[in-house]
């Protein structure tokens, strides 16, 4: 997580708990005026709405606009939404990517219930209490839009008469040579699975063992130490063995073995070498051993940046990428995400081979914890952003059913996907189904599952060397 958003997440607790003191304080001098039992009844009637409608971590106004700048010479239409259809002013040529930026003002139920778009036969979700500007997705739907037969209805909000769309034409990427960068196992399956499954030529680059966190193995009578390294061997696993259920052969895949959370430290002090923070170890060789090459940082096992800027040049030389899928450093705020890019540029640097392209996702957000928001399976809007991103272009592939079923059992298979959830999560999904109407998959409970598997993946367009 970035120092950003942990002082973000500060702020919203600090802020939590002045409120609920407050409001304690209150209630207790309500208690001398009333019966006794009605102030542990507003205690849990009020714990009940947090939970429904004020438990979301939004870390921004709903009613601000969203900002983002395209490449000059995109194309733009003014477009007219009339009796639920959109129209498209002057000649229309659809591209593989389609967003249109329109202006969306929830109603007083889409401040108690999530706002949504209908786009025909997709649905995507925005904040309770919406008013600004938003960016829809309607790549996959160019046909029905250019026949005037695409319909857009607004639910527990409204929508703008007047709207532009911006039309971004791309080469389909999965033709041609690919690497996925993946800062931690799961990465690229959240990112990419759709996009690396249909892949002619692919390979997969995990950064890190991702051994942190692994409370939940010490059910099996180890000690911290120890469940961390066996957390480690099993996403170390992962990040080998899931991919071929996407059709990438282990020999396509490399995972390096730097420690969770550490890659930050490294690139501060590029000749020292930052072992795991709970595990106990400091050599990265320890899980290399079904890498398909060798590697410059087999010859010290030192998890070091030297090492590691080292081991992706030898490997964009092995792999030969035309394009690298990797985190967006703007946008993605996990450092470990931020750290993994700016390895990857220096490599780039170093290396005697350079990809034309980098196509850049977002795992995580500063801002907001639900976007993807809305239900499984429905399209993904463009992300907050409140502060101008580079005019990067984008690129949004669609997912039919199959392979959304398939994505969704790749991350089933990740065992850092696979924890129940805690009792606390447990009544809060209950509670916001019933109260606030929202739904989650039946392929697995880890939010990932909700937000990952969808009618589209996003990607951001970085062309190199220009």
């Amino acid at each position: 997580m970035s120092a950003r958003k942990q002082q973000l997440l500060k702020r919203h607790r600090r802020n939590k708990r002045i409120v609920l003191l407050m409001a304690l304080l209150g209630l207790v001098g309500l208690g001398v005026f009333v019966a006794w039992w009605l102030v542990p009844l507003l205690l849990l009637t009020g714990w009940v709405a947090h939970e429904a409608w004020f438990a979301d971590h939004l870390f921004y106004a709903a009613d601000e606009d969203y900002r983002y700048d395209f490449p000059e010479h995109t194309p733009s239409h003014a477009v007219q939404l009339h009796d639920g259809l959109l129209r498209v002013a002057g000649d229309f040529t659809p591209g593989d990517t389609l967003i249109l930026a329109l202006d969306i003002r929830a109603s007083w139920l889409g401040r108690w219930l999530d706002p949504y778009v209908r786009v025909g036969a997709d649905r995507q979700d925005f904040e309770r209490g919406v008013d600004g500007r938003r960016f829809l997705n309607l790549s996959g739907q160019g046909a029905d839009l250019a026949a005037g037969r695409l319909s857009l209805r607004g639910r527990f909000c409204t929508l703008s008469a007047s709207a532009t769309l911006f039309v971004l034409r791309n080469p389909d990427y999965a033709e041609q040579r690919l690497m996925v960068v993946a800062p931690h196992a799961d990465d690229a399956e959240l990112a990419a699975f759709g996009l690396y499954s249909r892949a002619r030529d692919v390979s997969i680059v995990t950064l890190t063992q991702g051994e942190i966190e692994a409370q939940h193995y010490q059910r099996l009578g180890l000690d911290l130490a120890a469940a961390a390294r066996l957390k480690g061997r099993l996403r170390s696993w992962d990040s080998l063995a899931v991919p071929l259920w996407g059709g990438v052969p282990q020999q396509r895949c490399v995972q390096l073995g730097y420690y969770c959370l550490q890659l930050p430290a490294m690139a501060a002090q590029p000749e020292l070498a930052f072992g795991s923070r709970e595990s106990g170890e400091h050599d990265i060789r320890l899980v290399r051993q079904h890498n398909p090459l060798a590697l410059p940082g087999d010859a010290d096992g030192e998890p070091s940046w030297r090492n590691l800027v080292a081991d992706l040049a030898a490997l964009l030389e092995h792999f030969r990428p035309d394009v690298v899928v990797t985190p967006h450093p703007e946008l993605d705020p996990h450092s470990d995400h931020v750290a993994a890019t700016r390895a990857l540029i220096e490599a780039i640097q170093l290396s005697a081979w350079p990809p034309r392209t980098l196509l850049l996702y977002a795992n995580h957000l500063h801002d907001n914890d639900r976007w993807p928001m809305g239900p499984a399976g429905s399209g993904i809007a463009l992300p907050p952003a409140m502060v101008a991103l580079p005019a990067d272009g984008l690129w949004s592939p669609q997912l039919g059913a199959g392979t959304q079923v398939n994505k969704a059992m790749a991350l089933a298979m990740q065992h850092d996907l696979q924890g129940p959830l805690p009792l606390k999560k447990r009544l809060r999904r209950l509670i916001q189904r019933v109260l606030a109407g929202r739904r989650w998959p039946a392929s697995g409970e880890d939010e990932f599952f909700r937000k990952a598997v969808r009618r589209h993946e996003l990607f951001w367009v970085r062309p190199l060397g220009e």
